[in-house]
């Protein structure tokens, strides 16, 4: 892939956040999310790549744009897999709550797995623990292993697990040990991300979350140095022959970084809607500008940039189109 592909992509998860940013606090995650798509589906059209949505908003009945399967960019540059998430975190936004992000992972035709709509148990951790510790071992002794490895005591680790009824075993079980318990609302890709930002202070991040989300997560790892181990969940015999259908043949192995990215080189950006753990969110000022940050890395460099935006609105026609469309969208519906 050409290494111009990666600010091009970052200029698509700006306009994304810039879109769903208004809705921040309002209640109403369904605009948020539908002004975010809107807006990256308009923006993908001047990207030169011929890309194929691999994760993205759903099945084709299921979503308008972003579907899987469709087909985005100007078709004249490669050809990619692009896994997307025009806002992740919906319920964040909606509440005004911290980490919301616009997300995109690139990687070269058959490289982003496939991964179906489900739940996916997950232990995603920084460069100072790959190679060091199992998704197959319990919690327990990952602790003890990530303690050793790090040269703490296990009382002293901080793991992040998204608040949910489901975690409660885990839950339970950390407060056995004594580690530090960061939780999460919302946000599983910022979540798992984590690890890899020394200054976010989050040593693991257990639980389960969506599996696409875990894709995503395992791109931005890849380019950071960390890990991320999966393991799907189907919940019933249509999840299982869903998996099927997708390529998965045994959907309850463990999914390494090469099952879910690849080999070869991934491009990840993310820009921030709210406030987060490693990106500021979207902050407005008087002049009719906006500021963005994000962050676009690259895996075959290793090349972490830091892209801090001042954006003046008026100049961005794209974002009044997808916004007009979004509005006429609702009112159909409606």
């Amino acid at each position: 892939m050409e290494r111009e592909l990666a600010l091009e992509i970052v200029r698509v998860t700006e306009l994304a956040a810039l879109a769903s940013a208004p809705w921040m606090g309002r209640g109403d995650k369904n605009s948020a999310d539908g002004a975010a798509t809107s807006a990256m589906r308009a923006m993908f059209d001047s990207v030169s790549i011929r890309g194929t949505v691999v994760i993205g908003e759903g099945e084709m009945d299921e979503a308008p744009m972003l579907y899987i399967g469709e087909q985005v960019g100007d078709m004249q540059g490669p050809e990619v897999d692009v896994a997307v998430d025009p806002l992740e975190g919906t319920e964040i936004v909606a509440k005004g709550l911290n980490n919301a992000l616009s997300v995109i992972a690139v990687a070269g035709k058959g490289q982003l797995l496939h991964a179906p709509d489900m739940y996916m148990e997950k232990l995603a951790y920084g460069p100072a623990l790959v190679g060091k510790i199992s998704i197959t071992d319990p919690i327990e002794t990952t602790l003890t292993k990530a303690a050793d490895a790090l040269g703490k005591k296990v009382s002293d680790l901080t793991v992040m697990i998204l608040d949910r009824v489901r975690h409660e075993s885990i839950i339970k079980t950390l407060r056995k040990v004594g580690v530090r318990i960061k939780f999460l609302s919302d946000g599983d890709v910022a979540g798992a991300m984590a690890p890899a930002f020394p200054e976010a202070g989050i040593d693991l991040y257990v639980g389960s979350g969506g599996a696409p989300e875990g894709v995503l997560a395992a791109a931005a790892l890849k380019c950071l140095g960390g890990e991320l181990q999966g393991r799907l969940m189907p919940a019933d015999a249509a999840e299982y022959a869903r998996c099927l259908e997708m390529g998965i043949e045994d959907p309850y192995r463990v999914l390494t970084m090469d099952d879910m990215v690849g080999t070869e080189d991934v491009i990840f950006a993310a820009t921030g809607v709210t406030p987060g753990e490693f990106l500021s969110g979207v902050r407005y000022f008087p002049d009719e500008r906006a500021e963005t940050e994000s962050i676009v890395m690259r895996a075959k460099t290793k090349t972490i940039r830091f892209v801090r935006s001042l954006h003046y609105l008026p100049n961005k026609p794209l974002l009044h189109q997808s916004a007009m469309e979004e509005r006429a969208a609702a009112d159909q519906t409606a």
